[in-house]
């Protein structure tokens, strides 16, 4: 049976402001992706998540993000790879203390917004983060743009890779993702994305920007926590793959 897991950004909420259904989406997904104060979050809200995500048997991955809080880390930031190495041990080790404390432990690492997108194309950037990684735990899984450098640096260390897709984005011929600068890079029409994560899941094909079609392994789906319609959409979109026979759950292979 086809099997794919859908992780989720989460715990992105910081001080006063909150961001996103945390809550409520943690009951539909299976991975959950959570800030480490870096991009977004912080100390209260990064334990209530983990605790969340314990209840609710949501596995807990480190989002590692650039030193952006006004930006939300999607701004790119021209730092060094020993740098980006360092913020990346930084944060996972933030999370890991947490999770240790509540009784239970990070399991994977996405790296969020403009550094997961330099990391994707620049091989310097895809080796240090994949070093740190490594260096912190060789049993977590990295999560990375599907074909991308980052999932082929995870390989190299040795690390367990999910190659992961996004529901709500286009992709430019070489398989990247349309950047949020253009007025195409989201899909806001709900069916529209659930068929193509359905075709990517089942033929590895996607349509991109050009109208052509590019190769697309799907081992893990994004949703992103802080689109408004989040948790309509990961009803939606788990209810459809059901239907369709796929099983929501784990989507890559262990070690």
């Amino acid at each position: 049976m086809l099997s794919v897991d859908l992780n989720c950004d989460l715990g992105e909420s910081y001080g006063i402001f909150k961001i996103g259904n945390d809550s409520e989406v943690l009951k539909h997904i299976t991975s959950a992706n959570i800030a480490c104060g870096y991009h977004a979050g912080d100390h209260n809200v990064m334990m209530e998540t983990v605790k969340m995500a314990k209840a609710h048997g949501v596995r807990i991955g480190a989002h590692p993000g650039f030193a952006d809080l006004h930006g939300f880390g999607r701004r790119e930031m021209k730092i060094s790879a020993e740098e980006i190495y360092n913020l990346i041990i930084y944060q996972i080790g933030a999370l890991s203390a947490i999770a240790k404390a509540c009784g239970t432990r990070v399991v994977h690492v996405k790296p969020h917004g403009a550094l997961y997108n330099i990391a994707s194309k620049d091989k310097e950037i895809a080796d240090a983060v994949a070093t740190a990684v490594a260096d912190v735990d060789p049993s977590l899984t990295l999560f990375g743009l599907a074909g991308s450098s980052l999932v082929k640096a995870g390989k190299e260390r040795g690390l367990l890779v999910a190659e992961e897709v996004f529901a709500d984005r286009t992709y430019q011929q070489d398989g990247s993702l349309t950047s949020r600068t253009q007025s195409n890079a989201m899909i806001h029409d709900p069916d529209l994305a659930i068929s193509r994560v359905i075709r990517m899941i089942r033929e590895g094909k996607v349509e991109s920007v050009d109208g052509t079609d590019i190769e697309m392994k799907a081992d893990t789906i994004c949703i992103h926590g802080d689109e408004p319609q989040a948790l309509h959409f990961a009803v939606k979109l788990k209810a459809a793959l059901r239907a369709e026979g796929i099983q929501v759950g784990r989507g890559w292979d262990e070690k």
